[in-house]
């Protein structure tokens, strides 16, 4: 029972962190995407890019094969020169449906299996988690970037400053975590 409350809830997270990084994207204009605060940094649509690879590695044969794909060409995530704003959101998607779909068809006893990241070894729920952290970093660097260039106009994905914490979930449709 509590493996599959740990699945569900594995699921509930990654489902909150994508909703959160939609949100905050779509309060910006398409050119924000791209833009830099400082030449070293990454834009948005790089972490979306590195994070859609990233997944697209990780949970492709989730079981059954490394979780770093021979295939996979990190390098080429940091590298937008000839993305669209439109091809962008669609590897993003299927990344995220990827990742979805494959914690949807894992079953109780499979937490009790090993997955290999790089040749090392974890337990299927260390390499969820492992997951799970690493997509709330980026996606909280997706929600500063996208309040910087939203400007004024930002509305929140959190309970509002000076608002009633208590009452916030229903009345702004806010998932508390």
């Amino acid at each position: 029972m509590i493996e599959q409350q740990y699945l569900d809830d594995a699921h509930l997270q990654l489902r909150k962190l994508k909703s959160q990084a939609d949100k905050a994207i779509a309060q910006i204009k398409d050119d924000d995407l791209f833009a830099l605060i400082d030449p070293d940094a990454n834009s948005i649509a790089i972490i979306m890019k590195h994070l859609a690879g990233n997944m697209r590695s990780r949970w492709t044969d989730f079981l059954t094969s490394d979780g770093e794909k021979p295939d996979r060409n990190r390098d080429s995530e940091f590298e937008v020169e000839s993305d669209t704003p439109a091809r962008l959101r669609e590897g993003w998607d299927r990344a995220w449906t990827l990742a979805l779909d494959t914690i949807s068809s894992l079953e109780p006893e499979d937490l009790d299996k090993t997955v290999y990241i790089r040749g090392e070894a974890h337990s299927v729920i260390a390499a969820i988690n492992l997951q799970i952290v690493h997509y709330a970093a980026h996606v909280g660097q997706i929600v500063l970037l996208a309040k910087h260039f939203a400007g004024g106009g930002w509305k929140t994905l959190s309970v509002p400053k000076r608002k009633d914490v208590s009452k916030a979930g229903s009345k702004y449709g806010i998932d508390r975590t």
